[in-house]
């Protein structure tokens, strides 16, 4: 549940432009990180809705490719800046009551939404391999049972842990053609680790490494944090040189954000103001050693090949989020389970989850409308924000209109050199790269700052 407040945006911490508001070169005065603009709306923006069917939700919907994503939200720790639906939670039968919910779930949502083919799945938390290993394999029965995804047949991922990445797991993973590990180191400096909340010991990360790397997956992600307090480019740099001994696929590199309700938010922590240092820092190690660079915060290594499976846009193809915590988007439509970081909020909405029956898990009752305008800024800030960049074409024939004329204030970020137009595609630069955490905020709705300045977080 939300509950209004007059404070200052959680997300936002830079000025927010309205059409009328200054022009973005006055964002640039302040600095490169002011929201992680991952998702759009973030669910800040949600709101309670009227219940609606998701047999209406989904009716119109293209069928041709989805994603399904089941979240897990349960790890054996909570890390001090992670505000992700999660709950420290290590009991085997806490975990089988969670996975007799989810069957329910799966079951009224896949009687509601049609038939459909699934081009991509992703399990997420929390830590999914917390889970045992009799609970791994039927997370991933349910999900081939009622929705016919199958990690053989479609590109797949699943997040790990070091505690968790046991060999057993691990061989799970293999057995079931998973595509895709990602494992979040943030730190191979135990004292960093310990800064960001993460008690962590080189033994045991080190050796998950390995058998991960053993395994042999598809592609090997490690996710790597910068802006610790204490941080140095040469000990961020010594981490990098660690994570490619490793030799990961892609290495995701995140700021640190502190945010409420964190650990490191209740501490009263800040990120090193050094974080525009060491992001470039990190940019140019891994483009120097063989990465190319997606967006602000993934690098791929160059030559390793796509994954292969049916064509799937996140800018326009829907996700069915199962889980509690999850997020589910169609293009009208996107809703989830309530949001919330606290231990007392998250511990509320989870107990809400696995007291439901089947028939209430046919309905959403909690969410974002999207209208016209609203589809359009999503497309272009899931766009502009990767390298790929937003094709004019590709925009004109899916709206309708010209995406120039939808959004006049493109023209600043040539102007500013943040993105360059070929003709056929205005390419984000290294610049506009480097400035994502600005410019997806930028981009915004005034409704969605509004709504998201109007939550606040429990």
């Amino acid at each position: 549940m939300y509950v209004a407040s007059n404070t200052a945006s959680l997300l936002f911490k830079s000025p927010m432009p309205t059409l009328e508001s200054p022009p973005l070169q006055t964002l640039l005065s302040a600095t490169p990180f002011a929201s992680y603009a991952y998702s759009y709306p973030h669910k800040t923006a949600y709101r309670p809705l009227a219940p609606r069917a998701l047999r209406e939700v989904w009716k119109h919907e293209p069928h041709a490719a989805r994603f399904l994503y089941l979240h897990v939200p349960f790890c054996e720790m909570r890390c001090g800046f992670c505000n992700l639906f999660t709950h420290i939670e290590r009991d085997a039968a806490a975990h089988e009551r969670f996975l007799d919910a989810l069957e329910r779930q799966m079951r009224a949502v896949a009687s509601e939404i049609g038939d459909g083919q699934f081009a991509r799945m992703a399990i997420g938390g929390g830590t999914p391999t917390i889970l045992s290993p009799h609970a791994l394999e039927r997370l991933f029965d349910l999900a081939a049972r009622y929705f016919g995804a199958n990690p053989a047949q479609i590109p797949s991922s699943v997040e790990t842990s070091p505690a968790t990445a046991t060999p057993e797991r691990l061989q799970i993973l293999k057995n079931r053609s998973v595509s895709r590990v990602s494992i979040g180191v943030q730190s191979f400096i135990e004292v960093e680790t310990r800064a960001l909340g993460r008690p962590q010991k080189s033994e045991e990360l080190c050796g998950a490494l390995e058998r991960i790397g053993a395994a042999n997956f598809p592609i090997f992600n490690l996710d790597l944090i910068y802006g610790t307090a204490g941080q140095t480019r040469e000990s961020w740099l010594h981490s990098l040189w660690e994570a490619l001994h490793f030799a990961p696929d892609e290495i995701y590199l995140y700021p640190l954000y502190v945010r409420p309700l964190t650990g490191l938010g209740k501490r009263g922590a800040a990120a090193d103001n050094s974080q525009l240092e060491l992001y470039r820092a990190g940019r140019d190690y891994l483009l120097e050693n063989g990465f190319r660079q997606i967006s602000m915060r993934m690098f791929q290594r160059a030559g390793v090949a796509d994954m292969n499976g049916p064509h799937y846009c996140c800018q326009q193809d829907g996700m069915v989020g199962l889980g509690a915590g999850a997020r589910s988007y169609t293009r009208a439509l996107h809703y989830s389970t309530e949001y919330a970081v606290g231990a007392q909020g998250v511990r509320a909405i989870l107990g809400h989850y696995l007291d439901r029956d089947e028939p209430s898990f046919r309905f959403c009752d909690y969410g974002f409308e999207l209208d016209a305008e609203e589809q359009r800024r999503r497309y272009l800030i899931q766009s502009l924000l990767q390298i790929d960049g937003l094709n004019w074409h590709a925009y004109e024939r899916y709206f309708g209109t010209s995406a120039r004329d939808d959004f006049p204030q493109l023209g600043e970020l040539e102007a500013l050199d943040l993105a360059r137009d070929d003709g056929e595609v205005l390419r984000p630069t290294p610049e506009g790269l480097e400035w994502s955490d600005v410019l997806g905020p930028w981009l915004a709705s005034a409704r969605v700052r509004e709504q998201m300045e109007g939550f606040s977080l429990r």
